[in-house]
Order: structure tokens, then sequence, then C-alpha cells
């Protein structure tokens, strides 16, 4: 579906007039009340509105009509003025004739608007509903908007947000500006911040935006990039689409840029090097602060920014690591830390309604923090509890059938999977899975194997596990749950036994990472492809050797967090990015620990609250404790 952006605009003059006939009132654009009209085309308890049927029984045999609309086409359409008034205040006003007190009533009306588009107006008056299509939506909505019928006005809204993709976001975000539809306009904002790198790739209307609506964008603390080339890459995007007429305008945006986040190499060969910028004194002039800045940052032996310092300020991140729980100091711990992917920090909270969990599942669903049995150091726990970011609350949820620590957990298909783990006494091959919407637990079919300690990850619709132990060996071996059938198989095992093990799914494959192989803890990987061959294939080696860690995918990289590398638990965090094939160091946790877990929530509405910009102290540098 494509919106352009130079589309007809049918009606975003509030006031203006259509030549009239001598002897039938046609409509026209001016309001019969003047009021400002509240917003009401995304309303949150939103749902389809039912209608007697005779109604359309009665249009469709043309029984009982009593006025008759008569369209551009010049297609006359019989109706019910009492029906048609019922959503319409405009056409109610018009059939009553509101404005000659008096006067008979009309029960005729010429409209400037074509059959197809009346009678799906129509289609809404008789029955609550009408068909919205990326056809007709361009010009339904400001034909609706024209005779204000609310309804309609929501039907094609809310296509328009289901239909919000990277290459069309553009469009219809400045679509639902031009009628007034604010809701819908304030959900394409949102959407054009969370996927500007696709749409730097995939929507041509990028080129085309004003340079006003550039810089709003680009200079938005909630804009989603994962560095800040991104920014540039935009800038020069645009610039160099028409570079005479918009030269004037490269100053402005290159402050856009948020340089204590770019590094020198590319600041030098790149941004300097620019044309547009070796030609231009005063672009030269609008980068000297970042010149300074980067060149004094670049001659630290500790090569950290400042990120109170304007040109180093970080934007707030679309998605938040929580690492919750753990085994820290000898004992199980409740802190729960959170990580601001883009100031690259760590923020440390204690929750007080939390007890101390080690060795437990953690998964995010809905945007909610669901975390599964564990150990508090002398019991084994079926509990679970759940936590909403948003109220900052935790509440108890259904208690699994069994006790389950050294658990792997999985979210599949809108389910949570609870998988092996053992409960006090012997390791299992019993799975279980929870529906939210019932707060229900239900057994399913065992694992081939008894597994703790292993780990499972969702690839492709099916449910993968590797790795564990089941009391006498560390495995190396695999399967995969078929929930169509609900049949387990074993796929070919890993190159090395793992225990402690992190598997996760990455692009179009799975990762299972480090780990212990009953002799020492590895820092190896490996990797398996479902569509591209059986064989698993070594990865590059990890920094630090580690298990019983948590792994989560963050900036489309994966992030292993924390664990257990043979003598201590520690603090460490090191990312993959699978185009350099490189791990590359990421800031330690505050705490070191294992026996840990972390998951990632994305789009959150308190995003800020979580972020370096709201937990930052005055001195930079310094660390702060969180209560909750």
């Amino acid at each position: 579906m494509e919106f352009n952006s130079k589309h007809r605009k049918l009606s975003k003059s509030k006031n203006s007039v259509r030549t009239a006939t001598a002897t039938k009132p046609r409509l026209t654009k001016r309001r019969i009340i003047a009021r400002k009209r509240k917003c009401v085309c995304l309303p949150e308890n939103y749902s389809v509105v039912e209608f007697p049927a005779i109604w359309n029984e009665l249009r469709q045999n043309g029984q009982l009509c009593d006025g008759v609309i008569v369209c551009k086409d010049k297609k006359s359409i019989q109706v019910h003025r009492a029906i048609l008034s019922a959503v319409s205040p405009y056409f109610k006003a018009i059939f009553v004739n509101s404005l000659k007190k008096g006067k008979p009533e009309e029960t005729e009306i010429i409209v400037d608007v074509p059959s197809y588009y009346m009678n799906l107006i129509l289609d809404y008056a008789y029955t609550g509903t009408c068909v919205v299509t990326a056809e007709n939506v361009e010009y339904l909505l400001p034909y609706a908007d024209q005779f204000d019928v609310v309804g309609v006005i929501q039907l094609c809204c809310q296509f328009l947000l289901q239909e919000l993709r990277p290459h069309n976001c553009l469009g219809i975000f400045k679509f639902a500006r031009c009628y007034f539809c604010s809701e819908l306009e304030n959900k394409g904002k949102l959407f054009i911040r969370q996927n500007i790198a696709r749409i730097l790739k995939e929507c041509s209307e990028f080129k085309l935006l004003s340079h006003e609506e550039l810089e709003d964008i680009l200079r938005d603390d909630e804009l989603n990039v994962r560095n800040e080339e991104i920014v540039f890459q935009a800038v020069k995007m645009w610039v160099e689409h028409d570079l005479e007429n918009r030269r004037k305008y490269i100053p402005s945006l290159l402050s856009c840029v948020r340089y204590g986040h770019i590094g020198y190499k590319y600041f030098k060969s790149k941004i300097l090097q620019w044309q547009p910028v070796i030609d231009d004194e005063k672009c030269q002039e609008a980068l000297y602060p970042a010149v300074v800045f980067l060149t004094v940052l670049d001659s630290r032996p500790d090569g950290e920014a400042d990120l109170n310092d304007p040109l180093a300020r970080p934007r707030i991140p679309y998605e938040i690591l929580f690492a919750v729980g753990g085994w820290s100091a000898g004992s199980p711990t409740s802190f729960v830390e959170t990580y601001d992917t883009r100031a690259d920090r760590w923020f440390l909270s204690i929750h007080m309604d939390l007890s101390p969990r080690a060795y437990h599942g953690l998964c995010a669903l809905n945007n909610l923090i669901y975390m599964i049995g564990g150990f508090d150091g002398s019991d084994h726990f079926n509990t679970v509890r759940c936590y909403d970011p948003v109220a900052n609350t935790w509440h108890e949820r259904a208690c699994m059938y069994q006790a389950r620590c050294y658990v792997s957990v999985v979210v599949h298909d809108g389910l949570i999977y609870a998988l092996g783990g053992y409960n006090g006494r012997t390791r299992m091959s019993s799975v279980e899975r929870y529906y939210p919407q019932k707060n229900q637990w239900e057994m399913t079919t065992p694992m081939n194997k008894q597994r703790s300690d292993a780990s499972a990850a969702s690839l492709g619709g099916k449910i993968y596990i590797v790795g564990g132990f089941n009391g006498q060996e560390v495995l190396s071996s695999a399967e995969i749950f078929d929930s169509e059938t609900k049949q387990w198989s074993f796929i070919r095992s890993m190159l090395s036994p793992r225990s402690g093990v992190s598997l996760i799914a990455y692009r179009d494959s799975l990762y299972a990472l480090g780990g212990f192989n009953g002799y020492s803890r590895l820092n190896t990987g490996e990797r398996f492809c479902p569509q591209r061959g059986s064989e698993w294939q070594e990865v590059t080696e990890m920094f630090s050797a580690r298990s019983n860690f948590a792994t989560v995918l963050l900036d489309d990289m994966i992030f292993v967090i924390g664990g257990f590398n043979g003598s201590t638990t520690i603090p460490h965090v090191e990312c993959y990015d699978g185009d350099t094939l490189e791990w590359y160091d990421a800031a330690p946790m505050n705490l070191t620990r294992s026996a840990l877990s972390a998951c990632v929530l994305a789009g959150l509405p308190n995003a800020r609250s979580f972020s370096y910009l709201a937990k930052a102290v005055p001195a930079a540098g310094a660390d702060q404790v969180y209560h909750s």
C-alpha cells in the first residue's frame, strides 16, 4: 500500500463552499456547529457496531425510503433519512433544514461525491461497518470527515494503523495530519521514530520531507537509532537529493547529530570530508565544537564521553534490557538491573516486594516480565511472578505443576513453556505451558531426555532445546518440539557438551553459547541453521568463558551478561554483531552474578524512566541505587 504525500486534499479547508443549484441544496464543507471536534479516530474502546439487520434489508429492497441522495456521477440512491441522520450530524442538519426554520424538510440532497464512496458510507449507516481497502481509504476518510460520519473515520484510521509499514508511514502520517486525525498522527510519528533505520532504506518519501519535518524527527530524544552515524546518513541522503536547494539547511541539520556517540575515525573521514562541508565555511563552523569534543575524547586513555555534555546526550532507548535475580556474593539476590543501550549504562534497583531467586526462568510477553521457578538457597519453587514495568508492580500468577530450578523457559505462539529443570530430587524431562489469558498451566509432551541447566529457544515455528545435565553427564544432544503434533524429535547434537549453556535464536539461526562441558567453563559457541543443513558450526569465541549467564537480543546483536567463569561470578557483558561476526565489550553490570536471567521489552510508554536521561546523577560516572 503506497501513500503519496501529494494526494488530493478533499476537505482540509473546513470553510470551502461549493456552488449550489437553484432548486436543490448541495452539501458544503462548512461545519453546521462551529466547534473544535475532539479526535475520535482511534478510541481505546473501539469495537465494530452491530445494527439491526432489518435496516439494511429495507434499504436493499427500497422499502419505506423517504429520501434521495444524488451523487456526483448522477446516480440516485434511496435512503431512510432518520437512519442516515443517526450517524451523521451533517445530514441531519440538511434533512431537517435546521438552518431555515419553518421551511419544509429536505428529501433530496445533491452531493459532490461518487456513488461508490457514498454507498460505502451508507453501508456503515445501515450495518455498522463498511469495507475499507488500500485502494479506497485515501478518499473514503476525507468524505467521511466531510459528512462527520465518525464511525467511518474510525474504521479508516484503524485500517491505516494496521497498514503502517516503513515504506508508507510518512504518507500515512501526513495524511492523518491533513485530516485532523491527531491520534493516528501521533501513532504514525511514534512508528517513524521507532523505525527510522528501515525508513531510510525503504521509504521513497523520506527525501521529500521538508527541512522542518526532518529536523523534528532527527532531534527527537526517542529516535531509535543504533548509532548516530545513521542520523548523519539521513542528513546526507536528504541533502543530496536536491543539493543546490537544500545546501542552506546543512548547518542546522548537522546540529541534529549527537557527535559524542560517533567514532573519531568516522567523523574525520565521512563527515569532515563530505564535500558540502568542505565547500561551506558555515558548515565547518557548525562542526567546530564537535571537532574539539572528539579530539579531546580521542586523546583520553579510557575514551569515555561525558554524557552530561550536550554533544553526547544519549537518546532514549527503544528497547530496555532487564536483568533479574541471580547468585551474587554467596547468596541469591532480588536485585534488578536495567541497561540503557544508548548510554551504555546499567542502573541498579531494589524491588522490595521481590524475594531472592536464582536459577529461575525469565521471559517477556505482551510487555510484561514473567519470572518462573528458581531456587533461593533452600527451597525449589513452582511459583510464577509477573512484573508490569509501567505500573512498577509484581503480581503472583498461577503456580506450575512442578517445582523447577535450572529451568529452560521460552515464549512460543503467545504461550510460555517451562521445560525440564531440577525439583530438588531429580532432573526432569517434563514440560508444561502457560496460557496468560486463562492464567493456567497445562502439562504437555515430555522431552526425550531429562535436562536441567539446558537452554531453549523458538525459531521458525518450532521449539529447540540443547544441552543440560541429566544427573550423570553433561549433554550435547538437542531436541525440537512441534507444537502442532506435540512431538519431540532429536536433531544433530552440538559439537561440545554444554550445561549452563545459553541458546538464542538470532536472524535465521540458533546460537548455543558458553556453558560447562564437564571439565571447564567455555567461551566457545556454535551455530545451527535449520534451513541450511543439519550441522553445528563454530562461531567466534567470546572474550570471557562463562556458564549460567543471561543472553538477549538487543539492537540486532546478541548480548551475554554475567555468569560464572570457573572461579568467580562476573559482571562482564559483551555483544555479538552478526554483520561483522565479532564480539564487542559493553559496560559491565553493577553486580557480579551468575544464575541470573534477562529479557528485553520494546516500545515501553515509560521508556524514559529507565533511561540515562531519567536516572543519571549530576556527577558523571557516579553510581546510584534506585528503590521501587
